[in-house]
């Protein structure tokens, strides 16, 4: 895949607050276009909420964010229209009945439908859809003739990192500024998360700035933790520093976290979506444009 344009990612305070307390807060972070960019910390301590808050489809609380030049969150609509996301359990799940071909060609028609006439899709004439696919599977590391079936292999016979690999290839088959992956450490052996951590540099050199959240963040990351009070911005090679980053837990306020889970031991985030998401806290926005990037 041609080299792409990335966005710059940047944060000051941010937070985003529910009915029950902090999903997270003070987050700050100044990342360079085609930086990766690790979200790094513990189950539940608002990890999922923050990446999605960064590509516009959960609204902040507190605090300013800048997405490839789009202030959050008055231009949420403008920052999901140039995110994609990967891997996002509840979220974003491939959908396990389907080929891998089926949900390639299935992404290829939600573009069309936000992003050009859907009759170039069903009819293409030249390579348009198909070389864009292709590009993007080769890209993600994922030959569909090496599998099991070829591109006739059920999604749910994939493993753990083919998926992911699968689902970072749709995201990039709209040729995002940034790319967002949850989880991508997960349940993973060393050689896996090796495999995987590859495959982020790979993207973010192309360009394409990339967002992942993890349990434990590579040295060369642009580092963000949230959790317990004392983490903050590790930054990478790419990046200059920021002060004041990461989760700063004001005296007495949970820090990030789900339903019941507050480091800092009062009232946690309201109860619902992955990894701490708070349907009630943030989750609506002031702008009515569409999404081509989910």
């Amino acid at each position: 895949m041609d080299s792409l344009s990335g966005a710059a990612v940047r944060a000051d305070g941010f937070g985003l607050k529910g009915p029950r307390g902090w999903v997270f807060q003070g987050v700050s972070l100044d990342a360079e276009p085609g930086s990766l960019v690790a979200v790094a910390g513990p189950s539940g301590s608002g990890r999922t909420c923050l990446l999605l808050a960064l590509t516009g489809r959960m609204k902040s609380t507190a605090g300013s964010a800048e997405v490839g030049g789009h202030a959050l969150p008055k231009r949420m609509g403008a920052v999901r229209r140039i995110s994609a996301l990967g891997p996002v359990p509840g979220v974003n799940d491939l959908d396990p009945s389907l080929t891998v071909a089926e949900q390639v060609r299935e992404r290829a028609l939600l573009l069309g439908r936000y992003g050009g006439p859907l009759r170039a899709l069903v009819r293409p004439r030249g390579a348009g859809p198909a070389v864009r696919a292709e590009e993007a599977l080769a890209a993600a590391g994922l030959d569909p003739a090496s599998l099991p079936k070829g591109e006739r292999t059920a999604v749910r016979s994939l493993g753990r990192v083919e998926a992911l690999r699968l689902s970072v290839a749709l995201a990039l088959m709209g040729r995002p500024e940034l790319v967002a992956v949850d989880d991508a450490d997960l349940k993973l052996s060393a050689d896996e998360r090796g495999e995987v951590w590859g495959l982020l540099r790979d993207v973010a050199a192309c360009g394409t700035t990339v967002l992942a959240v993890c349990s434990d963040a590579p040295s060369d990351a642009v580092t963000v933790r949230t959790g317990p009070a004392g983490s903050g911005l590790r930054p990478g090679p790419r990046s200059p520093s920021a002060g004041g980053a990461g989760i700063a837990p004001a005296a007495g306020a949970p820090a990030a976290g789900s339903a019941g889970e507050a480091p800092a031991d009062a009232g946690g985030a309201e109860e619902a979506g992955p990894d701490g998401a708070a349907p009630g806290g943030g989750a609506t926005e002031e702008e009515g444009d569409g999404d081509a990037g989910v």
